[in-house]
């Protein structure tokens, strides 16, 4: 089993209980950096999956009747143990995931942090009462947990996903099954763990290591589950909505994205540069809301690409739990190829690499470690410009006016994040309106925040997650009209 001594549950939780698959079938996990064995988890198919949503259906009642203050009492124990374990699960993470130790124990607390602001909702999610035209009414709108949610996570952030989710499902009322990414099953284990040893009673939150597509078939045919919650790709997404018709099954899909950097000649061009690097490559660019388009103002670009080149080549690779590094391995091999593929495309469209550009070999370590690399001469034509790459590459254009920038930001099928740097504050306002992005970072590289509404538009997908915004996601509206006698 797992050569990590830290990587102890190897079972999925359904009902309290944990549990293997009924044909005996797993499946492997393995550290990117190195291809090393860590564990094998259970191949859950659609037997399973039935009796996760049953464990969730059936403890639905009693949760969602639990008073608000003490489901969120047990939302913040969980936050609590995950901050008390951070190290051990940060460890966890990159040894899955291979993300540098510091952006592990970073996504860690940021994912804890989910859980504590889901903790703060929850008493406070009210209803209204509405003003009625006549006096023998009264119109109450009620908030009420919509039920069984399923809960289908990616691979770049396997802990923040889950949290960002869970935490406002359980504070509003409702029960949980989760799907974690085949790649990075154990971070989600760990948690449904704590998740157990914070209070949460049987059956409140599931966890199943499972075939994507089984799962999912399984979930969207079930009238018991009333919400499915996804972070992916926009072809999964399409195909989830497909299948979400039959049940009018509730969706949030937060999908693909492919953000624009814009950078203005008037720009703090030191907080640019910052920003430029901090966003374009945490998690070696494997980030749904990193940088992928940078366009860059004529009268700063020579000193933007002089300066970023320098941050850019400062950069150290290697394994995620070494000492300094800033840029671990890519996922897997196809992961490496699409980046290859992106690069070739651009140089034969008359690209030219600054820096990096190629795979970086190193000693004992698995051959997906990518160069950070920077690349000018991005035209519209380019791979790089009309898909998100999901890889360590910052192509860069130039250009000359304000509405030749946002034209050339909003030329994307994709809606999720976009950024822009500039210190003219009616310029300022001007741009975030005209961007058509559902998360916009105006002199800011690093937006998220637990307490932040989360989405896209266009084909990034619909739904919020983050504060109040999320709350709303998981429970449904009732209308109860009240007929009142007059005084006798």
């Amino acid at each position: 089993m797992a050569t990590n001594p830290e990587i102890t549950t190897t079972k999925c939780l359904v009902n309290g209980n944990w549990v293997t698959a009924a044909s005996g079938r797993t499946f492997p996990v393995t550290d990117p950096a190195t291809d090393e064995h860590l564990a094998d988890v259970p191949d859950m198919g659609e037997g399973e999956t039935r009796d996760a949503i049953t464990a969730a259906h059936d403890a639905f009642p009693e949760w969602r009747s639990t008073p608000a203050p003490a489901r969120a009492g047990l939302v913040a124990n969980l936050a609590n143990l995950m901050r008390r374990d951070e190290d051990r699960l940060a460890a966890l993470m990159t040894a899955e995931q291979g993300k540098p130790l510091a952006e592990s124990l970073g996504e860690i607390r940021y994912a804890a942090s989910f859980f504590e602001e889901a903790a703060r909702q929850g008493p406070s999610l009210t209803g209204d009462i509405v003003p009625a035209s006549n006096p023998d009414q009264r119109i109450l709108a009620l908030r009420q947990p919509v039920g069984v949610c399923a809960i289908i996570t990616p691979w770049n952030f396997p802990a923040a996903m889950i949290t960002r989710k869970l935490g406002p499902a359980l504070a509003c009322g409702c029960t949980a099954i989760i799907k974690p990414a085949h790649a990075t099953p154990l971070s989600a284990l760990a948690i449904a763990r704590l998740a157990i040893e914070a209070g949460l009673p049987p059956g409140t939150v599931n966890v199943l290591t499972a075939d994507a597509e089984t799962f999912s078939n399984t979930v969207l045919a079930d009238e018991r589950v009333r919400k499915l919650s996804f972070t992916g790709s926009t072809k999964v997404g399409q195909i989830l909505m497909r299948g979400a018709a039959d049940n009018l099954l509730r969706l949030s899909l937060e999908l693909g994205g492919h953000a624009p950097f814009i950078v203005f000649d008037d720009a703090d061009l030191d907080a640019a540069i910052e920003g430029a690097v901090a966003c374009k490559f945490r998690n070696a660019g494997q980030t749904c809301i990193c940088a992928n388009r940078f366009f860059v103002q004529s009268g700063i670009y020579e000193a933007f690409m002089d300066r970023l080149a320098r941050k850019i080549e400062a950069l150290k690779i290697g394994r995620g739990s070494d000492d300094g590094v800033t840029i671990g391995p890519l996922i897997n091999d196809d992961a490496v190829h699409k980046v290859e593929d992106h690069v070739a495309d651009a140089l034969d469209k008359g690209g030219k690499v600054l820096v990096g550009g190629e795979r970086v070999k190193l000693e004992g370590l698995a051959d997906r470690f990518y160069a950070p690399t920077l690349l000018e001469g991005m035209t519209p034509d380019m791979k790089l410009f009309r898909e998100e790459t999901f890889g360590p590459v910052a192509p860069v254009m130039k250009f000359d006016d304000e509405d030749e920038a946002v034209a050339l930001a909003n030329d994307s099928e994709f809606g999720l994040a976009a950024y822009f740097y500039t210190n003219n504050a009616s310029r300022l306002t001007r741009v975030a309106e005209a961007l058509d992005y559902g998360i916009v970072g105006a002199n800011d590289g690093g937006p998220s925040a637990a307490q932040a509404p989360f989405g896209g538009v266009k084909h990034s997908g619909f739904g919020r997650e983050g504060g109040s915004y999320a709350m709303h996601e998981y429970t449904d509206i009732k209308y109860v009209s009240v007929k009142i006698k007059p005084t006798d």
